[in-house]
């Protein structure tokens, strides 16, 4: 559908040129204080092109940013702003999205193709702009387009405020530990075969520390990423799961570690043998070189995989922890930690169950006590009947398909979410996007009927007035397949109030809800066949992309899109679009 931004956003969004000018110059204004008060300007150029790497014996061309595999890792403090001019020399079109950046009033900026922004063509730049607010700790970046983050991912740190230090004694120094995978094949043509067959994509030859698979791999050994530390001194890890598919499990043998921040926002400490982080999660840990038989000590990352009966990487990445003055012919080696079963989702759970937000006086936490939006929204796998224009031979001779609500989400094809809501383009999209399952049934009872498989494809978004209190319940079901779902909310970070196992249920789980300590968060496990609630305030207008962080579900439909209403200030409305947002 063909439009004109500068014909209609006059017209349609203000009633004179006068009020659109003053609308355009107290966004312009407000935002110079924002920054004069908050903090610096950061400028970056990411270049997105193909690159030769090695891995598992063979070379191949990938693609990054600036060359990198990881990507560049960004540096700011708490309140700063960003620029990154996004160049795209791929010869695919891409998106980059900041995951944990709550982008307040700029939806714009946040990068998933299709919703908030058309997709950067081949040999076009995109400035983007990143306002940071309250965000404090590890988050990261990466490309939100087909599996192009695959390979297209990178680290944000996120300092505080200056003048100001971390709730915890200040580390020796800080290492960026990503999780991430390789395939031998061309990873872009992963979810391709997987359309064309309506089967499960393929599974990754390799999960990689650093962009490096470790001594467990053919041809790895010499290149495994090596950590030094000094004895007696404290280390702060940055850990992103980077992966595309599977939560994942990691551990540092005869090392604890204790867990300080998550999200890019800061937690009561808990000491563990091990953490289990979801995909689209980032930790940040805190580990003591307190080993005094120095010498060196494998970290070692496998999956978290509960769904029983399908294909999965059963494999072990590691990277080694050596100790400075070690013996240089220490020829002991070295031991891999425990780490728990690939299927146990009672480690998983008994991990996650300890999260609580700080709630001090410098960093005081204001969950939503009273709650005016309810919504339940259900997170199945589905199949699809093979049609002639599109067959295929998935399960039972059908295609696999994800929902929300039983609402496979469908992209728009000539125009993004935002820009059809910004400009008014009729017929984009529908606004009737369910608040609860239509049709209601035992989510995760052992045995379902064949009725519940199906669903609907839908290009619709659930509407929010501004400031609504919002309670959603996260509730996963066994159609199909139950899974272990990260749940990604784009716009917010949200609190964590409450989760169990089996249906929710609404008279006797609020009774046990945490008010107050919650964890907040901005990309929750909802636990194989159980429930999540969350709580959060609709105070950040514009388009967000809610979805599961498991690229198989996601580009089979588990997404959806909440569109928040404008507040009735200008300091409460989203700013304009830039003058180079990407057209379809």
């Amino acid at each position: 559908m063909a439009y004109d931004p500068s014909q209609m956003m006059i017209t349609n969004k203000f009633k004179t040129p006068a009020s659109a000018l003053r609308f355009l110059l107290l966004s312009a204004l407000y935002f110079l204080l924002i920054h004069a008060a908050n903090g610096k300007v950061h400028h970056h150029k990411f270049v997105i092109r193909s690159a030769p790497f090695t891995r598992l014996c063979s070379s191949k061309n990938i693609l990054t940013v600036n060359g990198q595999f990881p990507g560049p890792t960004l540096k700011a403090h708490r309140g700063d702003t960003l620029v990154v001019k996004v160049y795209n020399q791929a010869n695919y079109n891409l998106t980059i999205h900041w995951h944990g950046s709550n982008q307040v009033r700029n939806p714009w900026s946040d990068g998933p193709g299709y919703i908030t922004q058309c997709p950067i063509k081949p040999g076009n730049m995109f400035k983007q702009i990143i306002n940071l607010s309250t965000e404090e700790g590890t988050i990261w970046w990466h490309a939100h387009q087909g599996w192009a983050r695959a390979t297209v991912h990178g680290a944000f740190i996120i300092y505080p405020k200056r003048g100001h230090t971390y709730p915890f004694p200040k580390p020796h120094a800080e290492i960026p530990i990503i999780l991430g995978e390789w395939w031998k094949e061309d990873v872009m043509e992963v979810p391709n075969v997987a359309n064309i067959t309506g089967r499960q994509p393929n599974t990754s030859d390799a999960y990689t520390i650093n962009g490096q698979p470790g001594y467990l791999y053919p041809c790895s050994k010499k290149d495994t990423f090596k950590m030094n530390v000094d004895y007696g001194k404290t280390y702060l890890l940055r850990i992103i799961n980077a992966v595309m598919e599977e939560e994942i499990f990691f551990a540092i043998a005869n090392h604890k570690l204790t867990l300080v921040g998550k999200d890019g926002l800061y937690l009561k400490p808990i000491k563990t043998d091990y953490i289990m982080i979801t995909p689209g999660q980032s930790m940040d840990i805190l580990l003591e070189a307190n080993q005094r038989s120095l010498g060196h000590y494998f970290m070692a990352a496998r999956p978290y995989f509960s769904v029983d009966g399908a294909r999965f990487d059963n494999t072990t990445t590691t990277a080694l922890l050596v100790y400075n003055n070690s013996h240089k012919h220490h020829k002991k080696s070295p031991i891999l930690p425990n780490l728990p079963p690939y299927n146990n989702t009672q480690a998983s759970t008994i991990f996650t169950k300890k999260f609580r937000s700080l709630a001090t006086k410098t960093h005081p936490i204001n969950v939503p006590k009273k709650v005016d939006t309810h919504l339940l929204f259900t997170f199945s796998v589905n199949l699809l009947n093979c049609t002639h224009d599109k067959p295929c031979n998935g399960p039972f001779g059908m295609r696999f398909s994800a929902s929300v609500n039983n609402v496979s989400l469908v992209h728009p094809a000539n125009i993004d979410f935002l820009s059809a809501y910004y400009y008014k383009v009729p017929g984009v999209f529908e606004m009737d996007f369910p608040k609860k399952p239509k049709r209601e049934f035992n989510y995760t009872a052992d045995e379902l009927p064949e009725y519940v498989l199906g669903t609907s494809p839908g290009t619709k978004v659930l509407v929010l007035e501004y400031d609504a209190s919002v309670e959603l319940i996260l509730q996963g079901t066994n159609v199909l397949a139950s899974d272990n779902h990260p749940i990604h909310l784009h716009g917010y970070t949200f609190y964590v109030v409450g989760s169990g196992f089996g249906n929710f249920d609404p008279k006797q789980d609020p009774k046990n809800y945490n008010l107050i300590d919650p964890p907040q968060e901005t990309t929750v496990g909802l636990p194989k066949n159980g429930w999540v609630a969350i709580r959060f305030k609709a105070n950040n207008p514009g388009m967000w992309l809610l979805h599961c962080h498991i690229e198989r579900h996601a580009s089979w439909g588990m997404n959806m899109v909440f569109l928040v209403k404008d507040g009735p200030t200008p300091q409460t409305q989203m700013i304009p679009p830039p003058k180079d947002l990407p057209k379809c």
